[in-house]
């Protein structure tokens, strides 16, 4: 079998820019599916990962993970997908199938996972995998995510990391009508947390670090706004998501707690100065639980998908193509980004 030619957007470097660069993916198997990618988000994971701030990155590095495209051709056993359906792919494209995990539908904890880049695939030889900054994507049948025709595949591709990773947590802690939601830090993980808790009927305040964004999310929604978590402390929340991708206190965040509130943490600060939590501030703060979450399984994914189209949620995106790259991640590092950005890869290459 020969393998696909494919182009993309890589760097080179911890400390590189970006630039188009060709290579090849593996060869089409016999239930994997060839993706025509048109739209691919950027994600502050990329950020950190195409810097090396939470691991030694593999180069030369081709990020992204919020994949949306149509088929272009499958597998000779292929049968979920045909030519020209809208499909997309998430942060993870392969697993062992076999591990628990993998049998509860929680495929992002599998011990041999493939993430979508900057990840060796076990399954082909342990190649570096490729990410969605590219033209196209070859991926097994069961880690794709039906999208309807008629549904806007621009708005579609941040969902499958922005979208899942704060869907997730709100239903793990069963968040229902009435229930009361904080969201810490309001961008693009942000934004859709307060979207996701104000269509299962919560009521959601968030929490920045500074007035910039109060009106966007008052107007979106939210009840209150707190430029500061020294001003929401008492604000008795049943459960808080943390999005915030720089260190900080999570002590300061459960004094926002209800008495047996949840702090759900989805955002991941630089490695070398991780948020900070002591013992004797947990226990002081008893009967209130601090989980993290990462992501969600295929299944779970789908469900997100599905929710989203029926309630019409979708991000606050802004369309950029791969020569901006380097600029996006200059934004998302000075606090200068307002939600999602999502490359256009058919214009990126002049297509």
């Amino acid at each position: 079998m020969q393998r696909i030619p494919a182009k993309g957007f890589a760097i080179h470097s911890k400390d590189g820019k970006f630039s188009e660069h060709h290579f090849t993916r593996h060869a089409l198997g016999e239930k994997d599916v060839l993706i025509d990618i048109h739209y691919c988000g950027i994600c502050h994971s990329d950020v950190h990962s195409a810097y090396s701030e939470w691991h030694d990155g593999i180069y030369p590095m081709i990020p992204g993970h919020e994949i949306a495209g149509v088929v272009k051709e499958v597998g000779a056993h292929a049968c979920k997908f045909k030519v020209g359906d809208q499909v997309g792919v998430g942060c993870f494209v392969n697993s062992c199938k076999a591990c628990a995990p993998c049998a509860d539908h929680y495929e992002q904890f599998c011990p041999k996972v493939v993430f979508t880049y900057d990840c060796p695939d076990h399954f082909h030889d342990n190649e570096p995998h490729m990410g969605g900054y590219s033209n196209c994507i070859v991926v097994d049948e069961d880690y794709i995510i039906r999208i309807p025709n008629n549904a806007p595949l621009e708005k579609i591709a941040p969902l499958f990391c922005a979208g899942i990773t704060t869907y997730s947590p709100l239903r793990f802690s069963k968040v229902k009508e009435g229930s009361k939601v904080g969201v810490a830090g309001f961008g693009g993980l942000g934004h859709m947390a307060l979207k996701y808790a104000l269509a299962m009927g919560a009521e959601v305040s968030v929490i920045g670090r500074s007035e910039a964004k109060k009106e966007q999310a008052l107007k979106m929604g939210a009840k209150r706004y707190y430029s500061n978590v020294k001003d929401a402390k008492g604000a008795n929340l049943d459960l808080l998501i943390s999005t915030i991708p720089t260190p900080y206190n999570m002590a300061d965040y459960l004094d926002v707690l209800a008495y047996g509130g949840e702090l759900a943490v989805v955002g991941l600060p630089p490695r070398d100065n991780p948020p900070a939590l002591s013992a004797s501030a947990l226990i002081k703060h008893g009967n209130k639980r601090v989980y993290g979450s990462l992501i969600g399984g295929i299944q779970e994914t789908q469900e997100m998908l599905d929710f989203s189209i029926l309630h019409n949620i979708y991000p606050e995106i802004e369309l950029v193509t791969g020569q901006d790259i380097d600029r996006v991640y200059h934004n998302l590092t000075h606090s200068n980004a307002f939600f999602r950005y999502v490359i256009d890869m058919k214009k990126s290459f002049g297509a």
